[in-house]
């Protein structure tokens, strides 16, 4: 399951309006192709785009990882007599890799993930050989030199995919691979996926239109310029006229079984094809496969929040809090010392916030204004989060410091603590904010369902501050469905680096 990605739209990447010929005439648009595509983002090499993002990134993959491997390994082997058997985790290795889908082809990677998929079929390979040696040809190995060999091997293959992902992402950031994408079906979801998509250069996907059945020349204004440009029996011509390569297929105006024929069709020019599936909202990545007869079934296991692994995530929570408190007292003195010198009030900030189940609690944090009757606020702009500075800008020098580098959330470890919050989670909000958002904003409701977090999948991923509510709404609710103790992990490892992008 591909996780939400919703930003504001860069203007600079709307294609210019459509003339009224272009208009009246969809596939004259499409034979056209530059007249609505951003030129900006409209080149790309197309063999760095087949090695970087195509068929070929597999095989660069695969062949960076034997590679590091073998290098490793033949630095290795001279270190000790018979240690050339070493060499022998290479194919094991490579082997583990592929059975665990490691160079199947995403729209975005996550190093975190690899990694312990990479440590695991490592030391997989690593045990295999030590049976290998010492049960089966009697000619064991020494566990130091395997210990060894399997550090260093992970560590030069995290390095190197690591570099791998960077130059990938790097080359999609400036538009130097890009591949052209028509997106099937032009309501609410298919011009969301079009939006992200221009919004995010990182997967690599270009909207060139949309197919739907009786829109063929609308003109979606909200969105980006490409109309829709045909029905789904055109598809091939569109393709012929965009260079489409890629197909997402959304909702349609289109039954579903008349979209199977358009699936094969896909398939015989070549396209890549990405489904949205029904019922996209209650899907999480422990959905299982099953089938009746040959009538396939997706076995939905909801996300318990009272469950026994919520239990553990908490009990975790809390002995990292109290360690946390522990080892930053000398951090907090000094924070307290410098706001009390630097400005009149409290060292700590209370203020009611909403958390799991509607029930309110004083969220803490370290004052970074002054005290002052602030100016009336009427609360934030239409569509966005509160956050940031909220009316007079009433920040002392020590607090803008303390913001831009998120110090000022630290004591909320102390509500962690006392079990009001958890390191990750949705971020709380005000009780008045709570009653407006949740008449304005679908399954904001949904986000109470666990407890509030210091940190949040949104935050992570650039909603902080007065940022799209929707997009924290949605994020929110795709970390509760899909939570892991390995996606708090991951989202713990990604505030370090969102804290490298300050926000006001």
């Amino acid at each position: 399951m591909t996780p939400p990605e919703h930003f504001a739209r860069p203007e600079v990447l709307l294609a210019p309006p459509l003339d009224d010929s272009v208009v009246a005439s969809p596939l004259r648009a499409v034979a056209q192709p530059k007249a609505y595509v951003a030129e900006r983002w409209a080149g790309g090499s197309q063999v760095l785009t087949w090695l970087l993002d195509g068929r070929g990134w597999a095989w660069l993959r695969a062949g960076a990882d034997a590679t590091v491997l073998l290098t490793v390994l033949a630095i290795e082997i001279v270190d000790f007599r018979g240690g050339v058997r070493l060499l022998d985790l290479v194919p094991l290795a490579m082997l583990l890799f592929w059975l665990r889908g490691t160079y199947r082809r995403r729209l975005s990677s996550s190093l975190l993930v690899g990694g312990l998929s990479a440590a695991g079929s490592l030391a997989t390979a690593a045990i295999a050989l030590a049976f290998w040696s010492g049960y089966v040809v009697d000619r064991p190995l020494p566990e130091s030199a395997l210990l060894r060999a399997w550090a260093l091997c992970f560590v030069a293959v995290m390095a190197g995919r690591a570099l791998l992902l960077s130059i990938r992402q790097l080359a999609r950031v400036l538009g130097l691979i890009t591949t052209p994408a028509l997106i099937v079906g032009s309501g609410r979801v298919g011009i969301q996926i079009a939006e992200r998509l221009l919004s995010r250069r990182s997967y690599g996907l270009r909207p060139v239109g949309f197919l739907d059945r009786g829109a063929a020349g609308a003109v979606l204004p909200e969105v980006i310029n490409p109309p829709v440009l045909g029905d789904l029996e055109e598809l091939g011509e569109v393709v012929r006229a965009t260079g489409a390569r890629h197909v997402v297929i959304s909702f349609a105006r289109d039954r579903d079984q008349e979209l199977v024929p358009l699936i094969r069709h896909c398939s015989e020019l070549g396209l890549d094809v990405s489904l949205v599936p029904r019922l996209f909202e209650s899907i999480n990545q422990r959905l299982t496969r099953d089938s009746i007869g040959p009538l396939p079934l997706h076995v939905i296991q909801p996300t318990n929040p009272r469950s026994w692994e919520f239990a553990s995530k908490h009990v975790l929570d809390r002995t990292i809090a109290a360690l946390g408190l522990v080892a930053l007292v000398p951090l907090f003195g000094v924070v307290a010392i410098a706001i009390k010198m630097t400005s009149r009030g409290p060292v700590l900030f209370r203020q009611l916030r909403v958390g799991r189940d509607g029930k309110v609690f004083k969220m803490l944090k370290f004052r970074s204004m002054l005290i002052a009757e602030a100016a009336a606020w009427q609360g934030p702009d239409a569509g966005l989060a509160p956050g940031g500075v909220e009316g007079d800008d009433r920040r002392t020098p020590v607090g803008r410091f303390l913001r831009r580098t998120s110090i000022d959330e630290l004591p909320q470890l102390w509500n962690v603590l006392r079990g009001e919050m958890s390191l990750v989670g949705p971020r709380p909000e005000r009780p008045e904010f709570v009653d407006q958002f949740r008449d304005q904003v679908l399954r904001y409701d949904d986000r109470h369902r666990v407890k509030s977090g210091i940190t949040g999948a949104a935050q992570v991923n650039g909603l902080r501050g007065k940022t799209g509510l929707a997009d924290r709404v949605e994020w929110d609710n795709y970390y509760i469905e899909n939570w892991t103790l390995v996606l708090d992990l991951k989202i713990l490892a990604h505030t370090v680096l969102a804290l490298l992008r300050p926000v006001e």
